[in-house]
């Protein structure tokens, strides 16, 4: 139903758009998308000749950035909560999800961990555990999900993660990621963690570059989904509107299933 009525959104906007070539569309977009979304600009600008100009980092200082007036057409973020807040402040049109991913644990060579004794070796002190920042980045937000999990589990759980959790990223203040590299997969390499909560999507670009660093797969009782949302900015232009409806089209979406994320319908 959300998903038609951005269409219908969307063809309006391009019905009454003045007849002025486009040829820049300004996405701001989550870090954990930057390899899928690349490829997908790439994918557009071929098809319409129209570039996309993209900025990529935490979804929530983005959407801070936007609501506080920065330029921004395409807004596509690693939860849904930042571009509903966007369309509730009438800054932006409804919120559609667009793709969904999970969280992972990245685990430095050598160190002995699987599904069943992940939890065990989270709250081992000596292991260093690394995640983002909450609030500003939803991967720390899902991250403290995964806590209070754990707190089902074993009771105290939440407490002693909460503090021993290192925000290594996504915060106001974090050093950005290199260019072209998994800032995850160098935090490892570095020994600033041992365990790092990401998306399952980050640790495999992570591992490209690491091939020996391991990805375990959060067990049931642990899981969390993520699911992506996307808005279209008000005073959008048509081009924006197009790449917004190239991202949810088949082709879009088969790019991102390429980097590992699931279609909207798919489970979380």
């Amino acid at each position: 139903m959300r998903i038609r009525l951005f269409a219908s959104l969307a063809v309006l906007a391009l019905m009454s758009a003045p007849a002025i070539a486009e040829d820049l569309v300004l996405l701001h977009a989550a870090g954990s998308l930057r390899g899928a979304l690349s490829d997908v600009a790439a994918s557009f600008e071929a098809a319409t000749g129209t570039k996309v100009k993209a900025k990529f980092g935490a979804s929530g200082l983005l959407k801070d950035e936007i609501a506080g007036g920065a330029q921004a057409e395409v807004f596509a973020s690693a939860n849904m909560e930042h571009p509903r807040a966007l369309a509730l402040a009438k800054r932006s049109g409804p919120a559609v999800l667009f793709a969904r991913n999970k969280l992972c644990a990245l685990v430095k060579p050598g160190l002995a961990i699987e599904p069943a004794t992940l939890l065990d070796r989270m709250l081992d002190a000596e292991i260093k555990l690394g995640t983002s920042t909450p609030r500003a980045d939803p991967s720390g937000d899902y991250a403290w999900e995964v806590f209070r999990k754990a707190d089902k589990i074993k009771p105290g759980a939440y407490a002693l993660l909460d503090k021993k959790a290192l925000q290594l990223t996504g915060g106001p203040t974090s050093p950005p990621a290199p260019p072209d590299r998994s800032i995850y997969g160098n935090l490892l390499a570095q020994g600033a963690a041992d365990i790092f909560l990401t998306y399952c999507t980050g640790a495999l670009a992570a591992q490209k570059e690491n091939p020996q660093q391991q990805i375990v797969g959060l067990p049931d009782a642990l899981a969390v989904g993520a699911d992506y949302g996307l808005t279209v900015i008000n005073d959008a232009s048509a081009p924006a509107y197009k790449f917004a409806l190239f991202i949810l089209s088949t082709e879009g979406q088969q790019l991102l299933a390429k980097h590992g994320f699931a279609a909207p319908g798919a489970a979380p």
